[in-house]
């Protein structure tokens, strides 16, 4: 009977397609299509060869949007590509949101204005070291759910998003006088343990459905023969991805195994990589870079660097990989343009070969963007995340014998705090355990107010607390993002499993889900500090919110500026500047010091509002917050730590890190 229901379901949607199709016809003169005989791509029937760069819409600001993409446009590129993550607009399930940062439309005619075609990569799973490969976490409400497969239970969502989203892009494909000349079904399939050509057959229908038989379809895979045995499937284009130092034809005829004939594309050349907390920042020589590129285009061949423009992973938006390694911050991949968007020796590099293979735009290359260090901004402690609890819990406290999950209180991103009592006397160091590493990701552990340790996913699985029989024991929980790749995406956030102290199993919690990046965007912690004490400075490891502000200084011009953020003495966290979620911290562990600051989110004719959640240990001393400050600068730090965990042996293959 449900299957039934589904089918009904789905055919629903087939006929609202059909009632909201207002498109005008394919235009005859604008074609792009695949030259099987003659193994090239043709554009308006001539033979032509994209050269791409990949910049994520969704990791740039939309005020920058233009200045990155002219900045592409004059390295000589004539394409763009970027993901399209489905969780970004869909963040509540049936509820969508294309406005703001997340107006992909907008995106797409800056790009057909600017007279840059686009490749787009439109999932449902992107990767992309994207919270959980751009799948929504609310998919996981059904524990049996297999994703990336044709279990009905995923399709259901997947066929509801497409009709949607699809339906947005149709106007601006190639063939109806828009920029995208190509649109990726699903991405790296190869590598994901399912290997469900039915689930592949399924996308095709789906796509070819709403788009039509016109737009060029195509599959991106490792250049090996295991990764494309199951990820292409005939009617779907097959390319492949490599980086740098390697041989390239070799890597060429990993794509001849699953293409005879057609055009050879790198739909993933990598000019930097990934970088993870706690391990060195990834950087690539100019030198490796532009002669493998050369390489690429003396072959006639297409390409796609990624990234060209890598951006940020603001607010909570950074993948992980397993085993669990979360990724910062920064996405600045050590790309041509840099994480704020400047030209780097490596854009000029790149400029110069492209320049050998086709005619690069005249004029100046823009260029970077100013910056401008504000100086030290004093913050003031405000409270304990534990004591401001009833205030960030807008839904109010649930109870539970064991704990839930964030998806089970439908909360998906950010903090949740856990609170029950301690069932004996610990007055000396008892354990307290997670048997089963069941801390998804990383908890913060209080008695009575009391900082007593942490507990992190596969890192630190027991602590030792003290407390009386009685305390109250509170567990800050911090989802630090999601597996975006392989067999681990299926990956819950908080307690998700019980702890223990010593041989008992805590029971009777009470959960609060914590909605702080609304409760900063409506002042309302702002306000609470009006009038009151500042907080003793005994809790100062507690996790707690410091509260700043400044002003743009006056009689300088072209204020305000792109900016850095750095925090000297901290230890771990999250900011927000006038309710804007910046992203994460964590300067304890490194590669990551600094944060970007983009110009648009600051005010010269307002107060400029800091608000820093700690979770460690701040720098502040005394009741007067000593040396409690933050400090804005003009150059970032993204490499500027010495607690480096051993690099694993780098080579340019993202499937290393498959599960």
């Amino acid at each position: 009977m449900e299957e039934v229901t589904r089918r009904m379901t789905r055919a629903v949607w087939m006929l609202l397609a059909l009632s909201f199709c207002p498109f005008s016809p394919s235009s005859s003169s604008r074609t792009f299509q695949i030259d099987y005989d003659n193994d090239c791509f043709r554009k308006d029937g001539k033979e032509f060869r994209y050269i791409s760069g990949s910049i994520h819409y969704s990791r740039v600001p939309r005020y920058y949007w233009k200045d990155r993409l002219m900045k592409m446009h004059m390295a000589g590129l004539n394409a763009i590509q970027t993901y399209v993550p489905w969780n970004y607009h869909e963040t509540i399930p049936g509820k969508y949101d294309f406005t703001g940062d997340r107006d992909l439309e907008s995106f797409l005619k800056l790009c057909n204005d600017i007279g840059l075609l686009v490749i787009l990569r439109a999932g449902p799973f992107i990767c992309g070291e994207w919270d959980m490969g751009g799948l929504p976490a609310w998919l996981l409400q059904k524990k049996s759910i297999v994703l990336r497969s044709s279990d009905p239970d995923y399709l259901q969502y997947v066929d509801r998003w497409m009709h949607v989203f699809l339906l947005k892009i149709k106007p601006f494909l190639y063939q109806n006088n828009g920029p995208i000349i190509s649109v990726q079904v699903e991405n790296e399939y190869g590598s994901y343990f399912a290997c469900d050509y039915d689930y592949l057959r399924h996308l095709l229908k789906l796509f070819r459905y709403y788009l039509g038989d016109e737009i060029v379809l195509f599959t991106t895979d490792g250049a090996d023969q295991t990764y494309l045995k199951c990820g292409s499937l005939q009617g779907l284009y097959a390319t492949v991805d490599f980086g740098p130092g390697g041989n390239v034809t070799k890597s060429f005829k990993a794509q001849r195994y699953a293409e005879p004939h057609g055009p050879m594309v790198n739909s993933e050349f990598y000019t930097g990589w990934l970088d993870h907390w706690g391990q060195k920042h990834s950087v690539i020589k100019k030198e490796i870079v532009a002669k493998s590129l050369d390489e690429i285009l003396a072959l006639g061949a297409n390409v796609n660097m990624y990234m060209f423009e890598g951006g940020t992973n603001f607010g909570y938006w950074n993948g992980a990989n397993s085993p669990y390694l979360p990724q910062p911050t920064s996405y600045d991949y050590d790309a041509p343009l840099s994480e704020a968007g400047d030209p780097t020796e490596k854009y000029f590099s790149i400029r110069k070969v492209i320049g050998k293979y086709k005619k690069v735009p005249a004029g100046p290359v823009l260029p970077a963007t100013p910056k401008f260090a504000y100086g030290l901004i004093q913050v003031k402690k405000l409270q304990s995340v534990a004591g401001l609890v009833n205030l960030l819990s807008f839904s109010g406290p649930v109870k539970s014998v064991y704990p839930l999950t964030f998806v089970e209180m439908k909360q998906y991103f950010g903090y949740m705090l856990y609170r029950t009592t301690l069932p004996i006397n610990c007055t000396k160091g008892t354990p307290l355990a997670s048997p089963q590493n069941g801390v998804h990701d990383r908890a913060y552990i209080m008695v009575d107010g009391v900082f007593q340790g942490i507990l992190e996913r596969n890192k630190v699985i027991p602590i030792n607390i003290t407390g009386q029989a009685g305390s109250t024991l509170d567990i800050l929980v911090e989802n630090m993002g999601r597996i975006n790749y392989g067999g681990g995406i299926h990956d819950s956030k908080g307690l998700v499993t019980n702890l223990t102290l010593a041989s008992n199993i805590l029971t009777g919690w009470t959960i609060y889900s914590l909605n702080i990046d609304e409760a900063v965007a409506r002042g309302y912690l702002t306000k609470l500090q009006k009038g009151q004490r500042l907080t003793p400075p005994a809790e100062v490891n507690v996790p707690s919110f410091y509260l700043g502000a400044f002003k743009i200084p006056n009689g300088i011009p072209d204020l305000p500026q792109d900016t850095y953020l750095k925090f000297p003495g901290w230890s771990k966290g999250q900011v927000w500047i006038n309710g804007f979620n910046l992203g994460r911290y964590w300067p304890a562990r490194g590669p990551q010091i600094t944060l970007y600051v983009p110009a648009h989110i600051l005010s010269t004719s307002a107060v400029n509002n800091i608000t820093v959640l700690e979770l460690e240990n701040a720098p502040c001393v005394g009741e007067l917050n000593t040396n409690c400050a933050v400090e804005f600068v003009d150059t970032p730090v993204l490499n500027g730590t010495s607690a480096y965990t051993s690099l694993h042996s780098r080579t340019f293959n993202r499937y290393s890190w498959h599960a």
